[in-house]
């Protein structure tokens, strides 16, 4: 067996349904299974995945345990030379996954990606670079965000993302739509990390990869990936990117983000970050009123976008000594 898919459903039977029918119509040269991890959705959505498509093999959790636990019981189950993550909502273009599998077979590359699209083809961010403390997770702050920018881009700092990939791109990490490892990187690099529920485990999870060989994006094979469907529907939140701040989805990327700069850069630099979005709150609130009243706009518009990101911040002080002891905990808040 040369390739190994992995998807993970929750409630996405539709749209894993349609990212198997261009799996079949654009795989013809490599030899590959589909392992579908379910996390407990509802009755018969699992079921109707294998239904209309017998070969798959159905794995269920039993529990909604989110990505990273999920994809290590597909990870577990599979045959593979290659394993490839897969997000439901993506789409397979132009025999992708045999030139994939092909160019990868003969590389010295740990992992790689491929080029993602959006649903009317412009490109998407596919590959990342590392900064240092995870810092460009500052970069959404209402408008401390924007002062910090301003600062990076006096400072000429590296831009931490890759809009469009060259043939051959190097990258730090990997969107984890579409991340393709072999199997001999699994076996030095471990398992993803279980204490993530959703977001950012696939960083983490890069960085390791990252101490074992290069990572690279192959720009000029690509997928379609409606980017957020999935979670956007799931959790009832309106932000189908990942850098939404005020919701509950919004609390579980931001908690995952924060666990993943402890484990990849210490303590310091996760009080650091913490610091900064605490210092954002006052700087919302003064700030939305400010701007408000100079566009002749009731000053108190923003006043729950504030005391969502009020509750959120509070609820990382909360989770803040479990962090920093570093022990098993499963960040799961939705």
């Amino acid at each position: 067996m040369q390739l190994s898919v992995i998807i993970v459903n929750y409630n996405s039977h539709g749209l894993i349904n349609d990212c198997i029918d261009t799996i079949v119509s654009q795989t013809k040269e490599i030899s590959y299974e589909v392992i579908v991890v379910d996390n407990q959705s509802a009755a018969g959505s699992l079921a109707q995945i294998v239904s209309k498509h017998p070969f798959v093999k159905p794995i269920e959790m039993g529990y909604n345990g989110g990505y990273s636990r999920a994809n290590n019981a597909g990870l577990r189950a599979a045959a593979g030379d290659y394993l490839l993550l897969l997000n439901p909502d993506t789409l397979i273009l132009n025999g992708a996954l045999d030139k994939c599998v092909q160019r990868f077979s003969t590389s010295d590359f740990a992992a790689c990606g491929v080029q993602q699209l959006n649903a009317d083809h412009t490109t998407q961010i596919s590959g990342n670079y590392f900064m240092i403390g995870g810092l460009n997770h500052l970069l959404p702050l209402p408008y401390w965000g924007k002062v910090l920018r301003w600062v990076a881009f006096k400072m000429k700092t590296k831009v931490p993302n890759v809009q469009q990939a060259s043939s051959v791109h190097e990258v730090d990490w990997i969107s984890g739509a579409f991340l393709m490892i072999k199997r001999s990187t699994l076996e030095k690099a471990g398992y993803m990390d279980e204490d993530f529920f959703l977001y950012a485990e696939e960083v983490e999870w890069c960085s390791r990869i990252k101490k074992i060989g290069q990572l690279a994006i192959f720009g000029d094979i690509n997928i379609v990936h409606l980017q957020g469907e999935t979670t956007g529907e799931a959790f009832d939140s309106a932000d189908k990117g990942y850098q939404g701040l005020f919701d509950r989805k919004a609390l579980q990327v931001m908690l995952s983000n924060h666990v993943r700069v402890r484990k990849q850069f210490g303590v310091f630099w996760f009080l650091f970050l913490l610091l900064n979005y605490s210092f954002a709150v006052p700087v919302f609130f003064f700030g939305s009123i400010i701007e408000n009243l100079l566009k002749g706009r009731n000053p108190f518009k923003y006043m729950p976008q504030v005391w969502g990101l009020t509750k959120n911040v509070f609820a990382l002080w909360q989770f803040s000594p479990i962090i920093i002891r570093n022990k098993p905990h499963f960040y799961k808040v939705l």
